[in-house]
């Protein structure tokens, strides 16, 4: 039994504690905001909080979150998520949108650790998240569009 937090509820889940915490999410708790995308940690499709840090579920043994706090992009909240999502919507960020819950949730923490960012730093914080339907450009914009409003 691997006990933890997610979305700010005490989960419990009986299972294998070697099964990645993408599959005891989506499979066991129901939640399928978190999309697998690759199964080996490249993509971000599969991107949670842990404990505030971005983590890919896909290669995160359940196991290791006993204790921890785990946030699915169902779970993100706070005036950074807020404007994230208002501006995704406003600017037609996603494509197909399969992508976009790791993206959501890279955007929050790049924009939660940085007011100001950079196109530098955009590409640096979000490069380990693939859009396939290629909407970098979109994704940029809508960061720097996200970083103007939460400093108004």
């Amino acid at each position: 039994m691997t006990s933890f937090t997610l979305n700010g509820q005490t989960q419990q889940i009986d299972a294998d504690p070697d099964m990645p915490l993408l599959w005891a999410i989506r499979d066991i708790a129901g939640l399928t905001g978190t999309k697998f995308g690759c199964g080996q940690a490249l993509c971000g499709a599969c991107t949670v909080m842990i404990d505030g840090v971005p983590s890919r579920s896909c290669q995160t043994p359940l196991s290791s979150v006993e204790g921890l706090q785990v946030t699915t992009i169902e779970g993100m909240t706070g005036r950074a998520t807020e404007v994230v999502q208002q501006v995704w919507t406003a600017l037609d960020v996603p494509q197909c949108g399969y992508c976009q819950s790791g993206q959501v949730i890279a955007a929050v923490d790049l924009l939660t650790n940085n007011k100001a960012p950079t196109d530098a730093d955009i590409d640096s914080a979000m490069s380990g998240n693939l859009c396939r339907c290629n909407t970098y450009h979109r994704i940029r914009g809508a960061i720097h569009e996200a970083a103007k409003l939460l400093e108004a």
